[in-house]
């Protein structure tokens, strides 16, 4: 094999008198694709930082070809001393680099070149940013986190930018289906150490999952060693006393490697506190429509979410994503047309900016509030410290202020006060931003399980396709429309993912055309397999449901039930209900996705 361009080697680094990073390392080869990955805190960042030239370790070597250009794109950019984003991005450039290469970028990221950069929001910045690291071409591209802050369009669009790219790439991103497309080996940074791994990022985590069930297995044999060593310590028969100083001195280094052995860190205990039952219609838009000055967000968009649902929310940055999300919470009312919420709703909200933390609270005060010990988790009372541990917080971190967390442990924190509130109706606006890879399973997971109903805003392709069952999808114009399944069965419907919303605006004498239609066609709406699968499936469960309701029928009516067995006949009641309940929630759900298949029939 060649030598690499980039070798760092044996990285120790301490902070705050805890080890940091224990002998890591990072090598990168020409055509490298490679997925930094590891657990938030775990010191990806910091390794990708003293990679980059940018921090000193307490102690590392670190070799570049000669010849060998870096460029580094840092989580949180600073544009401060530069009139615009051109000149920005200018300053990036080499001596031997293409000039035109600046505006094209920029262009290509939806930008003219000539905003201030003091008046950016998030998605300007990381773009600028981009088009700063990309204008050279670098024979090595480090990237922390390049997906953060930017909309679906800018993410595909990123994806095709760097697989034609001859550079070298090192990537940090919590974005699955990013990492999964572009990287074909993976280092895992894990208890100060790092591992690698000649597999994509999409083969990556089945491995981690076995290493640790095997790393447990050896644990607990090491275990099961120092038992039977202190037995024979206790009640063992005295032999030679060389024999036994050599065996306390073998019991003494087991004891050692148990105790440097630093285990895998648990995971998030997350739950969510369920409130009563909600309306089974909780909002209803007819005809509704959004205006902000020339700009059309929403036109005549009529949509029904249901108790149950799991809708999301994409289109590009700009789109009215947001609008239409407080709209059908009742939050903003439209500008025409009519939207109904339903009354008994419990809503708990999950803010994408963090704006509801404040930065000088504590993290014990964020959490209980002041000067309390106790956390209210729907009917229980939990103490604060027990609390902080389920989403990863050591109790040394109880009096640590909001403004010293890390972007992870904003998200896990913001996490933490919504879900200790009854809810039956979840709205998730952006929730992927900051959270590791773990713990956005758990949010899946949790998801999945929720009994009421959710709506989410998300630019996280993967997180969409695991969550949802159907998602709401800006066309244009103040257009939207609606496809079951997740993201990619959007796509399916569709033929295409997103458009930018700056692309579409660059074409207005195709829009003046007599040919060209007002508005975009819309593609033939299809049944997805799921939907096919329940038109299978849901007659034979009926008949199975009023079969069932058919017995209970019959035991409810045994004579003196109530009198000889009342636990019988309670339990025979509820059961009843229930299969009635389910009955007609799947005669429902038979009826629509009939009517449905008519409709594309016709």
């Amino acid at each position: 094999m060649a030598a690499p361009l980039f070798q760092l080697s044996d990285v120790h680094l301490t902070f705050g008198g805890a080890p940091l990073l224990e002998g890591a390392s990072l090598t990168v080869h020409e055509n490298a694709r490679i997925g930094l990955v590891g657990r938030n805190g775990s010191g990806k960042s910091t390794l990708l930082k003293i990679a980059a030239g940018l921090l000193e370790a307490d102690s590392a070597e670190r070799i570049v070809r000669q010849g060998v250009s870096i460029r580094y794109l840092p989580q949180e950019p600073d544009l401060s001393g530069f009139a615009t984003t051109l000149a920005y991005v200018e300053a990036g450039l080499g001596e031997h680099d293409e000039p035109y290469r600046a505006a094209y970028l920029l262009d290509q990221l939806g930008m003219t070149g000539e905003e201030n950069p003091a008046n950016l929001s998030g998605g300007e910045n990381r773009r600028a940013a981009l088009a700063r690291v990309l204008a050279p071409a670098p024979d090595i591209l480090l990237l922390d986190e390049p997906t953060n802050h930017l909309d679906l369009p800018a993410i595909e669009w990123l994806e095709q930018e760097l697989r034609g790219l001859r550079s070298s790439l090192v990537i940090i991103s919590h974005d699955r289906r990013f990492l999964s497309n572009l990287t074909r080996s993976t280092v895992w940074v894990d208890r100060g150490a790092t591992r690698a791994v000649e597999k994509g990022f999409a083969e990556f985590e089945d491995w981690r999952d076995t290493f640790l069930e095997e790393e447990e297995v050896a644990r607990h044999k090491l275990d099961r060693q120092i038992v039977r060593e202190e037995d024979w310590v206790r009640y063992g028969v005295s032999g030679r006393r060389k024999r036994n100083v050599k065996r306390m001195a073998n019991l003494q280094g087991l004891r050692q490697e148990r105790k440097d052995t630093r285990r895998y860190q648990g995971t998030v205990n997350m739950t969510v506190t369920e409130a009563d039952t909600s309306a089974k219609l909780v909002s209803n838009a007819e005809e509704i429509s959004k205006v902000y000055g020339d700009n059309v967000v929403i036109k005549n968009l009529s949509i029904k979410v249901a108790r149950g649902d799991r809708i999301g929310l994409v289109g590009p940055n700009g789109a009215g994503k947001t609008t239409l999300l407080n709209i059908l919470t009742g939050t903003l009312a439209p500008d025409s047309g009519k939207i109904k919420v339903a009354q008994n709703l419990q809503m708990v909200t999950l803010d994408q900016k963090r704006e509801l933390l404040n930065p000088a609270w504590t993290l014990k005060e964020a959490l209980a509030g002041e000067r309390a010990d106790f956390v209210q988790v729907g009917d229980t009372k939990r103490h604060v410290i027990g609390y902080m541990k389920d989403f990863l917080f050591t109790p040394d971190q109880a009096k640590t202020t909001v403004d010293k967390l890390s972007g992870g442990e904003r998200g896990r924190l913001m996490l933490a006060r919504a879900l200790a509130k009854p809810s039956n109706f979840l709205v998730l606006d952006e929730p992927t931003n900051d959270l590791d890879l773990e713990t956005l399973d758990l949010l899946q997971e949790m998801i999945a399980d929720y009994a009421g109903t959710v709506l989410i805003v998300s630019h996280d392709r993967d997180f969409l396709d695991r969550t949802t069952t159907s998602i709401v999808c800006s066309e244009g114009r103040g257009a939207w429309a609606v496809y079951a399944g997740g993201y990619s069965d959007m796509v399916a419907q569709r033929g295409s993912g997103i458009a930018s919303k700056t692309v579409a605006r660059e074409t207005p004498a195709a829009e003046s055309t007599p040919s060209t239609p007002s508005t975009a066609p819309q593609p033939k709406r299809k049944l997805s397999f799921k939907e096919k699968h329940a038109l299978e499936t849901l007659p034979g469960r009926m008949e199975n449901l009023e079969a069932d309701i058919a017995k209970l029928e019959d035991k409810m009516a045994t004579p003196n039930l109530f009198k000889t067995d009342p636990d019988a006949f309670a339990k025979t009641a509820s059961a009843l209900e229930k299969a009635k309940t389910k009955l007609a929630k799947a005669e429902e759900e038979w009826l629509e996705l009939e009517l449905l298949r008519e409709q594309v029939g016709a």
